[in-house]
Order: structure tokens, then sequence, then C-alpha cells
């Protein structure tokens, strides 16, 4: 199992949230948490996925999008 960390400031997320709802659920992701922290209302999600492979697919196609900042580890 893996957990994918993806963070984006609230701009990035207006212009480019719809992009990547679309971009995550071409993969068996399952979503843990999303959080929207108070202030500069920036996004944090983090989502569980079983494959080596599709976490660092998703985790590279993330990095694509403008602003939008990913990682993954072994849970």
């Amino acid at each position: 199992m893996w957990k994918i960390t993806i963070n984006c400031s609230a701009d990035d997320w207006k212009i480019n949230g719809t992009a990547f709802k679309t971009l995550v659920a071409k993969y068996p992701a399952t979503l843990l948490s999303s959080k929207k922290m108070h202030g500069d209302e920036r996004r944090i999600m983090e989502y569980q996925i079983e494959n080596v492979s599709d976490a660092e697919d998703l985790t590279d196609e993330c990095i694509t999008l403008i602003g939008f900042t990913a990682a993954f580890e072994s849970l």
C-alpha cells in the first residue's frame, strides 16, 4: 500500500481542480483525506493506492498540473 500526498494553492485549485479530479479518477485510488487550510485556502489531499506503479504514475501526472506537488510513501 502507498500513500500519495498532493498539495496545491487555492488559485491553482481554481485553475486545475477539474483536471485533477479527472486525472485521479483514472486510478484505483482511495481518498484518505482532503483538507482546505484556513487562511490561504491551500489544499492537501491524501490518497491510498495499492500498486507502486500506479502510485508513481499518479504522482508523475499530478506534478504536470501547474502549482501541484505530489509525493508518495509506503504505508
